[in-house]
């Protein structure tokens, strides 16, 4: 049976994608998929050679036809973004496509018309086929292009009798973020032993509580502040959250991020990746354990 981790975190500059490029190269018969579409960053690891390149149109954006426009000015009234100047011309940036000004223009000038808001794609990397996504400068429904790559890659993996799936998740706890962790069986939330990490976890937490998803925990950076640590693994026995990673501050992660490589791969027995691959072993236990509730 396909089984689904997705990798997030409470906010960016955690290690979350270096510790899922380290899980690539760890876990096999596996797809990858990176579902931060704002900021989309595993491909700097993984290198992938891009297969397909594909289209994501959504969104609308407000359009005058100048030869019906009567210049009466209605729509520059109504609308509340000051999206449309004073030359009837239509901020693209500033309008939300809420369609007031399509709906009263008495002229009937103003239309919709959908944005190219970015683009997907599937590659080829060292550890296996990737199902990627990048959204335009000031685009929006990142949320659904989440979705379309979730549906990509989980399409292709059961179509190659795949076993896992592993997903970078977006940080936060936004839309992107519920859309990549639906469906998931297991949640690695990775937060880092400082107060906003332990404030970040705990938001974090609460979602994919309210979603009901098995979520375990990564600590990385553990020992930069070991009273922070200990506070953290303390919240997380009293909220009954298993923590799978204790992972130490090593300067191979920061060398392997500047020669644009996998740390595994980089300095495969520094003592980060010694923890990565104990915690490796145990999120395979996990997630072919069926039933099993963390």
């Amino acid at each position: 049976m396909l089984k689904e981790l997705v990798v997030i975190s409470g906010k960016g500059g955690t290690g979350k994608t270096s510790i899922v490029a380290s899980l690539a190269s760890l876990l096999y018969n596996k797809m990858i998929a990176d579902c931060d579409v704002d900021a989309a960053d595993l491909h700097l690891v993984l290198q992938p050679q891009i297969l397909e390149k594909h289209e994501f149109w959504s969104g609308k954006t407000a359009f005058i036809n100048k030869d019906k426009c009567l210049e009466c000015g209605q729509c520059l009234e109504l609308c509340r973004f000051a999206a449309i100047n004073e030359n009837f011309v239509v901020d693209k940036v500033s309008c939300e496509g809420c369609g007031v000004c399509v709906y009263f223009c008495p002229a009937k000038a103003i239309n919709f018309k959908e944005n190219l808001a970015g683009h997907w794609y599937i590659s080829q990397t060292p550890y296996g086929t990737m199902v990627h996504a990048k959204l335009g400068i000031a685009e929006e429904n990142s949320g659904k292009l989440v979705a379309l790559v979730k549906n990509q890659v989980k399409k292709l993996a059961l179509e190659e009798k795949k076993e896992f799936i592993l997903v970078d998740g977006p940080p936060g706890i936004g839309c992107p973020v519920i859309a990549s962790i639906s469906g998931a069986n297991l949640v690695l939330a990775v937060t880092e032993p400082t107060i906003s990490g332990i404030h970040d976890l705990e938001r974090v937490v609460a979602l994919t509580k309210h979603f009901k998803i098995n979520t375990a925990v990564c600590i990385n950076k553990a020992d930069i502040n070991p009273e922070v640590t200990k506070k953290i693994l303390l919240e997380c026995r009293e909220e009954g959250l298993e923590v799978l990673g204790i992972i130490p501050y090593d300067n191979a992660v920061t060398k392997a991020q500047v020669e644009g490589v996998n740390v595994v791969e980089f300095s495969p027995t520094s003592p980060a990746v010694k923890e990565i691959k104990t915690m490796a072993e145990k999120i395979k236990t996990f997630l072919k354990t069926e039933e099993k509730t963390l």
